[in-house]
């Protein structure tokens, strides 16, 4: 059997997930509704509540594909009814196998992962010297002390083909709006969010100081950024190294260049939208209305609600790590999505995540139907609709 037991001696496990699990195990009294609300169980049979409970009795025969499932989504523990904390105990299991360097097949891309992140700070494999390469011919200063944002691009929007075509879209509009702000280039390293979530705790501290040393050393005081991931990261995570910054998504900063003028909207052809919320802007971060209000903006758009939305928005399969695990076809809630966002109507599905653009892209591209969703960030929604938008691409 291919499980927890083959990695460690079993008194070494059982101690270790209990002290990282806390109070989880002690208030945990096995009712299922975690199971019920997974989204894995949407596509095939998986148990967070077997994992929760077999910890708890010290069992280490715990299936290390099912360590690695859980996407992090946050959907269990948003709505578990005595407060356990589900994700907290999968990824204190993960750092136990990730320790003694055990993954199952579907997780073995994670020692590249972490091998460029410590060599390049980026997990896609990409050279440290081409981060910055995406903002060519943009204008683009390095950030100094004075500037009002610093833009933390994030390693997708930095290296993905797809995704920087979102990130030059922002820097358009943030000139044009007239927003001081500076990129910190080659020195911007990953924020370390998904393979904290993947178990390598050492690995996120390790990139978590570099950043900091970067941004205590340029005087940052406020960071934009395009990740809800990042977000999560910088305003919940790295308070744990007693630093504080004010921290922006980019949906948030377009609603207040939009209702104060700074940016105005010419519209675009009629098109009937969709929002799908992602996990660590919505559910970690409780950031609902702002983006909606962001689209409502826009003149011929019809913005309409998949079943799954805000609170109950479903996952796109790429927290938690699995952005960088193989998932088989059959088994991709982005496929689910895709169906949903056809199903009310919707010509375009809009959202504002790395993840989840990308598993959508991959998703629409296997499915290969009759009438294709075309893919959105929220950025690009608003750069192709203001006024004088074709003179930058």
């Amino acid at each position: 059997m291919n499980t927890v037991e083959t990695v460690a001696p079993i008194i070494e496990i059982i101690q270790e997930i209990r002290d990282a699990g806390g109070d989880a195990f002690k208030f945990c009294y096995q009712c299922g509704k975690c199971d019920v609300l997974c989204p894995w169980n949407k596509v095939r049979p998986f148990s967070i509540r077997k994992i929760v409970r077999q910890a708890s009795l010290g069992l280490p025969e715990i299936e290390l594909e099912d360590i690695w499932r859980c996407t992090t989504c946050g959907t269990c523990p948003s709505q578990c009814p005595r407060g356990v904390e589900q994700i907290q105990v999968g990824v204190a299991i993960r750092r136990i196998a990730t320790s003694y360097g055990v993954f199952p097949g579907s997780a073995r891309a994670l020692r590249a992962v972490g091998g460029s992140l410590a060599a390049d700070g980026n997990p896609l494999g990409d050279q440290r010297e081409k981060r910055g390469a995406w903002a060519r011919g943009l204008s683009v200063e390095p950030f100094s002390e004075g500037m009002e944002f610093l833009y933390f691009v994030g390693c997708y929007f930095s290296y993905d083909p797809r995704m920087k075509k979102v990130a030059r879209a922002t820097v358009d509009l943030l000139h044009r709006a007239g927003v001081d702000f500076g990129i910190l280039g080659t020195a911007e390293n990953c924020c370390g969010e998904s393979i904290r979530k993947a178990g390598d705790e050492d690995l996120f501290k390790a990139l978590a100081r570099k950043n900091i040393k970067a941004f205590i050393d340029r005087g940052v005081k406020k960071i934009l950024v395009s990740s809800p991931h990042c977000y999560h990261t910088f305003k919940n995570e790295y308070p744990e190294f007693m630093v504080h910054f004010e921290i922006v998504h980019m949906s948030q900063l377009l609603l207040e260049l939009l209702e104060g003028g700074r940016l105005e909207l010419s519209g675009g052809p009629e098109k009937k939208i969709t929002y799908h919320d992602p996990c660590y802007l919505g559910r970690h971060n409780g950031i609902y209305d702002q983006p909606r209000q962001v689209l409502e903006k826009v003149p011929g758009l019809d913005l309409l609600e998949m079943p799954d939305n805000r609170q109950d928005s479903l996952c796109c399969g790429g927290g938690g790590g699995r952005i960088w695990m193989d998932t088989p076809k059959g088994e991709r809630f982005a496929d689910i999505r895709l169906q949903q966002a056809q199903q009310v109507g919707a010509q375009v599905l809009v959202t504002s995540c790395p993840y989840c653009i990308s598993n959508f892209e991959e998703s629409r591209l296997a499915l290969r139907d009759d009438h294709p969703l075309e893919i959105m960030d929220i950025t690009e929604i608003i750069h192709a609709s203001l006024q004088g938008s074709g003179e930058q691409s």
